[in-house]
């Protein structure tokens, strides 16, 4: 796609599932990727799968509810290889529970991973952006943040504010050139979900979900890639503040 060819893109959760799928497919369009991920080994391999394929890549084991390392992690692969233009806040973390049987601190850090997170990230990339001039960002939400999803109020709640973060930082950036956009996967098969599904009724669970969207089928990774290489790209020039869901048909807006 257009655009995309030798800029500097920051994918967070890069190693693994959609981030790594993510990471691969921008690759692949000519774009230098770092990855920020806590799990370094996993990072480290993507990154090197990458290079092996002839892209660029690095991979950077950071905390992202670490405001002071995210930032130290920023000011390493700016110095390194020059500014970052694309921004894919993708990183998340979940565990199946009804809210009722939750505590404060498993709010804590499911707050910190997907509302903090991109909340510290954004905060640091988008300053570059904003006094270059330019920028392109998608947040990866979830369904779950437009219309909520049993066992997942908290992470819920912190894409739906991803969602409203999504929309007024398009407000507030576009006149410094920074066009922000959100996709809301649906039910894929990545660890979280395996997570939701270790339970006895898990199958159960699962072939529900597959009859429940008329694709008749989970999302996978690679559903995800080429969407957000388009957003980042020229050819997504003139769209901003949109949130985009991808969900076989799970859910339908508009």
């Amino acid at each position: 796609m257009r655009g995309l060819k030798d800029r500097n893109v920051l994918v967070t959760g890069g190693a693994n599932g959609i981030g790594a799928a993510i990471a691969r497919r921008l690759a692949e369009e000519g774009s230098a990727v770092a990855i920020l991920d806590l799990d370094a080994a996993s990072g480290e391999k993507v990154a090197g799968e990458i290079k092996a394929a002839g892209g660029r890549a690095s991979s950077h084991a950071v905390d992202i509810s670490d405001y002071d390392a995210v930032k130290r992690a920023v000011e390493s692969i700016e110095s390194a290889s020059g500014p970052v233009s694309f921004l894919v806040n993708n990183a998340g973390w979940d565990r199946a529970a009804n809210f009722l049987d939750t505590t404060p601190e498993f709010w804590s850090k499911v707050v910190a991973i997907n509302l903090y997170g991109p909340l510290n990230v954004s905060h640091i990339v988008l300053r570059g952006m904003a006094a270059r001039g330019f920028g392109r960002v998608v947040n990866v939400a979830s369904e779950a943040g437009r219309v909520g999803s049993s066992g997942e109020a908290v992470y819920s709640a912190c894409k739906g504010g991803m969602i409203a973060f999504s929309k007024t930082m398009a407000r507030e950036l576009v006149s410094k050139g920074v066009i922000v956009n959100t996709l809301c996967p649906g039910p894929t098969d990545t660890a979280i979900l395996r997570s939701f599904l270790e339970g006895p009724d898990g199958a159960k669970i699962a072939e529900g979900l597959k009859r429940a969207i008329p694709m008749r089928r989970l999302g996978v990774p690679e559903d995800y890639p080429g969407l957000v290489a388009f957003l980042l790209s020229d050819d997504a020039a003139y769209i901003t503040g949109q949130t985009i869901s991808v969900s076989g048909g799970l859910t339908m807006q508009g």
